[in-house]
């Protein structure tokens, strides 16, 4: 069975007297090799952007630091630490590509949230400080907290991890979902209403979780989720090779 190649966003990390350095966490790796996928770096160039995803079976949107809120025209919340504004304009680039050419994408934490913003949607910039609620969604990378979710049914989601039951995920972000983005609906939300996920009903899959399901690779959820990523960047491929193969000059001589 063919592998889809799918790339993921890199992060930048940027310190004082170093090199910048473009990378990914070896857990997003991992996952997608896991589920039979070749996943490959895409480091920051958004002026290529478009042309880099057009040639992926896929696109990962990974976590990360948070949404700069200016480009949501909103002053910045002090608790806000913005990615770097390379990798920025690479993600934003990249998923709005991915959403227009049908690409296969799964957004993941900060990735989800780029997904919304792309698509014109606002960010609470710090769950702490403008929300109310019990549920600890706010935690180190190293000892994630953990809360239930709730599926919603009838979604891509649903389909993926059954509707209309909860299942217990890690949690580490104290920016979320607030105004939903262009054609997006609501996949599932925390107990205390928070969203947690996203798709594009109109999209083959585009859809993003606001937990770390690849820091989950012991359970079935994370498992069935990054199985169906991955099934569904090997279909995209499947088709656009047969695409190219009709179009190609030996097929039309067939075919007279």
């Amino acid at each position: 069975m063919m592998k889809p190649v799918i790339g993921i966003g890199s992060d930048v990390q940027s310190r004082p007297g170093k090199r910048d350095r473009a990378f990914t966490y070896t857990t997003y790796i991992d996952s997608l090799r896991r589920a039979g996928a070749i996943p490959v770096l895409i480091p920051p160039q958004p002026e290529d952007a478009a042309d880099l995803v057009e040639e992926r079976d896929g696109l990962l949107l990974a976590g990360g630091d948070d949404c700069d809120p200016a480009i949501c025209g909103e002053e910045r919340n002090p608790s806000v630490e913005p990615m770097d504004a390379r990798r920025q304009s690479n993600d934003l680039t990249l998923a709005k590509a991915a959403r227009e050419r049908g690409i296969p994408t799964l957004g993941i934490c900060l990735g989800l949230q780029v997904m919304n913003v792309a698509a014109g949607g606002s960010l609470v910039q710090d769950i702490n400080s403008e929300m109310q609620t019990e549920i600890e969604h706010v935690s180190e990378p190293e000892d994630r907290a953990r809360h239930n979710v709730i599926i919603e049914d009838g979604t891509r989601l649903a389909a993926i991890l059954g509707g209309g039951r909860e299942i217990n995920v890690n949690s580490s972000h104290h920016q979320a979902i607030k105004g939903i983005g262009r054609g997006f609906r609501v996949t599932a939300e925390a107990p205390d209403g928070i969203v947690e996920g996203l798709e594009d009903p109109d999209h083959p899959f585009y859809l993003g979780v606001q937990w770390h399901p690849e820091d989950m690779g012991g359970e079935n959820s994370a498992s069935a989720l990054f199985g169906a990523f991955v099934e569904a960047a090997r279909k995209y491929h499947e088709a656009k090779r047969q695409a190219a193969t009709e179009l190609s000059p030996a097929s039309v001589t067939r075919s007279e």
